[in-house]
């Protein structure tokens, strides 16, 4: 059975409960690691400049504590497989819909695929 690593644990730890119970489910059938929860000023800066992200900090999920976004990535990772990204979001899609979670995936904006990225849904 899968397992998150300890920098997953923390990184997952750092963010909302409900994002917590989604990928503790997600990763007992799929093994994938949390790239990123919480970003501070500095992180959210340097995600913007280098292209991951389209905002400046204090404006993205990524920036509440508990983090309102969790980036996670199949493993082992290759990030040039997008397929492994959209069977990933569809089971994770469908784990939160289980749990009567709203959320929303990267995969699913229009404009730019952020592929790693889920969010929980404003309501």
């Amino acid at each position: 059975m899968p397992q998150f690593g300890d920098k997953s644990k923390e990184r997952l730890s750092q963010s909302h409960p409900d994002l917590q119970r989604i990928f503790n489910e997600v990763i007992k059938t799929y093994d994938c690691k949390v790239e990123c929860g919480y970003r501070d000023k500095e992180a959210q800066e340097r995600a913007h400049r280098d292209g991951f992200s389209k905002v400046h900090f204090p404006n993205s999920k990524h920036n509440h504590l508990p983090s309102l976004a969790v980036d996670v990535i199949p493993y082992p990772v290759d990030w040039t497989n997008v397929e492994r990204f959209k069977e990933l979001g569809g089971l994770v899609k469908e784990t939160a819909e289980g749990m009567g979670i709203k959320i929303r995936w990267g995969g699913d904006f229009e404009k730019w695929k952020d592929y790693p990225h889920y969010e929980l849904k404003e309501t």
